[in-house]
């Protein structure tokens, strides 16, 4: 468990933020008047959006299952990891492997408070207050260098957070910083929503949505994400909707089935 007691914090109640819009579609309660009202206006766009949003969960409990089984991994850096909610990152993987280790990344102060009052919870957990934009000073950070080994296969997941990432601020060579620290055997999860013909209305409103938040949204062509794999070997069955990637039986998307994309790679 981490030693660092929770930092004051300044929040702008006023200010819509993505980390707490996310936590009102899930039905959470720790967001304010401003993201509320933001997520109601996506919700008029998007009106499954609540369930998209559940929905992106459930792939991220299926990644991390996966990857703590078939995958043999250990340990895992969760970058943007969000406010904690049910089935949680390192719950996941230690209902698997209970020895399992778990490092979250966020950059939201309010976040980064919640995550050590919540998730940094014993010496296999911890919660780590700085930007996924800087690989270099993640991996050196005492928490993450004293949990992780980067000797050895690492899981690296970037769910629902990279379409909040500008084009400027080079996604692809963050990622790549990330990529080559990582000992063969390791993983990148990702999720990101995409340009389609059939969601072009929605997304643009959507981003109209974010345009005011703490982060605005960026919707990419699948191309364009497809790049944030370089280095990696998308394992079965690709980059696809996350409502496909290794559906468990008996269950079903309560949202759309066309709505975000999601998958694995392995560096081999």
């Amino acid at each position: 468990m981490t030693d660092q007691d929770p930092a004051p914090i300044s929040i702008d109640a006023t200010r819509p933020n993505v980390a707490r819009i996310y936590d009102y579609l899930l039905g959470g309660k720790d967001n304010f008047g401003a993201d509320r009202e933001a997520a109601r206006r996506l919700l008029d766009a998007i009106p499954d959006a609540g369930a998209i949003a559940r929905d992106s969960r459930s792939f991220l409990g299926r990644v991390v299952r996966y990857l703590a089984t078939e995958g043999g991994i250990r340990q895992f850096l969760d970058l943007g990891c969000g406010l904690p909610t049910q089935a949680n990152v390192h719950q996941l993987a230690q209902g698997v492997v209970p020895g399992a280790r778990v490092v979250y990344v966020d950059n939201d102060p309010m976040v980064a408070s919640h995550g050590l009052a919540l998730l940094a919870s014993g010496d296999q957990v911890a919660m780590v207050l700085t930007d996924l934009r800087q690989p270099t000073a993640i991996l050196a950070h005492p928490e993450v260098s004293g949990l992780l080994d980067l000797s050895q296969p690492l899981a690296v997941l970037c769910t629902s957070t990279l379409h909040f990432i500008a084009d400027e601020a080079e996604p692809g060579m963050i990622l790549a910083a990330y990529r080559d620290r990582l000992a063969s055997g390791s993983y990148l999860a990702i999720s990101h929503a995409t340009q389609t013909e059939e969601l072009a209305k929605e997304h643009r409103e959507a981003e109209g949505v974010y345009h005011q938040a703490s982060s605005r949204l960026h919707v990419r062509p699948l191309a364009d994400v497809l790049r944030f794999f370089d280095g990696f070997e998308l394992v079965e069955p690709g980059f696809t909707w996350i409502a496909e990637w290794r559906p468990e039986p008996g269950t079903a998307p309560i949202g759309r089935l066309h709505a975000i994309r999601g998958g694995v790679g392995r560096k081999p």
